[in-house]
């Protein structure tokens, strides 16, 4: 898993062919469907493989004081761990029967919401809201940059102020909102971009609970 992981690393999804995972072993492409039936099941143990690092990292949140606090904290590592590998959000919780690790991360966060007072219904809501919220925005923060950025033809704060820069010249009439942000926009940090986010949710879910 960890000779898999790497591939995927390297570069991405496309990387991991059972030839190329048997030549960095060192044996043969018949041994590893001894332990996997296909590729498929071979990415999701590999994804799982990472999560576990994710459990590790918060083993100790569980017996945070305050479980929005916990469940933020949880959600943190979770996306810092997405956003390093892109590939991982693909295949997060895609199969449980060979994700130990993600469904015990998705319970971790549920054992937050159960100490709020909210319905079963509301408690589910909130821990799909938060995982989707997660995944979703560290995956696409996880792609490879533009590719002139990428190329170094240019810089991400050089790239983002071009768009800022359209965004400006548009007609402010009919495009209010991208004149607003668009000073916002051009200096903007992903990742306090992501905890805004993450705390515009939790704000919310902490609202409901005490309003139950």
């Amino acid at each position: 898993m960890t000779e898999a992981v790497a591939l995927l690393d390297e570069a991405g999804e496309p990387a991991l062919t059972f030839r190329a995972l048997a030549t960095r072993l060192g044996t043969g492409v018949g041994s590893i469907y001894w332990y996997v039936a296909g590729k498929d099941e071979l990415l999701d143990r590999a994804a799982d493989h990472v999560l576990a690092d994710v459990l590790a990292a918060t083993d100790g949140l569980l017996a945070s004081d305050d479980p929005i606090d916990g469940m933020r904290a949880i959600a943190i590592v979770l996306f810092e761990a997405i956003a390093d590998r892109p590939w991982l959000g693909s295949y997060f919780m895609r199969d449980t029967g060979v994700q130990p690790n993600g469904l015990r991360l998705y319970d971790r966060l549920g054992q937050q919401v159960l100490r709020l007072d909210l319905t079963r219904r509301e408690r589910f809501h909130a821990v799909s809201a938060v995982i989707g919220y997660v995944v979703g925005i560290a995956a696409d923060l996880g792609q490879q940059p533009p590719q002139q950025v990428l190329a170094g033809e240019v810089s991400r704060d050089a790239y983002l102020a071009d768009w800022a820069d359209q965004w400006r010249a548009l007609d402010p009439a009919e495009f209010p909102y991208m004149h607003d942000i668009a000073d916002e926009f051009e200096g903007h940090d992903d990742a306090e971009q992501f905890r805004a986010g993450l705390d515009l949710i939790l704000a919310g879910l902490r609202l409901q609970a005490e309003t139950s």
